[in-house]
């Protein structure tokens, strides 16, 4: 495997994303759901929504490596409006391997301020229970190697690590821009923090509504691209063997409580994956914890 000992960065690639961002400079109006995998606003669920979610990541590999396919499964909830908590159940299959569960996640996200604001902060803390067998990559930290170890053998080595992250968002006219800050601790070894980053820009393809119903009108879809990867850790603070992504993304609101989204992410450096590939379905139950408080004979 050819690993270079300073990544390098397709200059076409960087120079691309900023001209994303310079073309959201515009007054500030409400946008939609935006369509990222990796990278976080600062819109949460509505109070007492319930969202379920499936999703997979199916890696490219590079010569001599093998492909896999990642599948994991969301449930969503609105605490209150600005509190949302998710699980996670993750797994993972290579080719000419084998299939295995690689652990669950559980993510809380907090809204600090109450008002919208110029710009939005959030706080995240996630507590995960994973292997190293994981290949979800809904965040990409420290450095990376790209293992040929067997599913087994890595699945035999557990995890429990505690993630946090600074999410920063802005709706822009009709254009959202978040960034991510991330930093995560393996609290079953001893490898320092290690840190990366995501940056998101979105927007929907239309905002004024078509008279009647209609699934493939332009205001159903929202598009934009988003880059992310690791910044070293504590232990090599360098950017030496790290994985970086540049990634388009879509997604196309099928009707009000479903979606559909889709990236093809391309890796710029050696000790990325050529290519990953993101897709998922959501379905959103409104009004969920009043249905259920109704159930139980509790109050709507």
């Amino acid at each position: 495997m050819d690993f270079s000992p300073v990544p390098r960065i397709r200059p076409a690639l960087l120079r691309a994303l900023p001209l994303f961002l310079l073309l959201a400079a515009a007054s500030i109006v409400r946008a939609q759901e935006a369509p990222y995998f990796v990278t976080y606003d600062h819109h949460l669920e509505e109070p007492g929504n319930l969202e379920l979610e499936t999703s997979s990541t199916l890696g490219i590999p590079r010569s001599g490596q093998r492909l896999f396919f990642a599948p994991y499964s969301e449930i969503e909830y609105g605490v209150t409006g600005r509190w949302t908590a998710e699980l996670y159940f993750e797994g993972q299959s290579t080719s000419g391997d084998s299939a295995v569960f690689t652990g669950w996640r559980l993510e809380n996200r907090f809204r600090p301020l109450k008002r919208e604001h110029w710009i939005n902060p959030v706080l995240y803390l996630e507590y995960e229970g994973v292997n190293e067998a994981s290949r979800i990559q809904k965040e990409i930290v420290g450095h990376s190697e790209l293992s040929d170890e067997h599913n087994a053998e890595l699945a035999d080595t557990r995890a429990r690590e505690l993630e946090t992250k600074l999410i920063l968002s802005s709706n822009l006219h009709d254009w959202n821009l978040a960034g991510n800050f991330i930093v995560e601790k393996n609290l079953s070894a001893s490898e320092g923090f290690e840190f990366g980053y995501s940056l998101g820009v979105s927007r929907p393809l239309a905002k004024i509504a078509t008279g009647g119903e209609c699934r493939w009108c332009r205001e159903n879809f929202a598009a934009g691209v988003e880059m992310y990867g690791g910044l070293g850790g504590t232990l090599d603070l360098s950017l030496h063997d790290t994985a970086h992504y540049l990634a388009p993304v879509i997604r196309w609101q099928i009707s009000d409580t479903s979606s559909i989204h889709f990236s093809p992410a391309v890796g710029l450096t050696h000790a990325s994956n050529p290519v990953l590939l993101r897709f998922g379905y959501s379905y959103e139950i409104q009004a969920f914890g009043r249905k259920v408080a109704r159930m139980f004979g509790g109050r709507p």
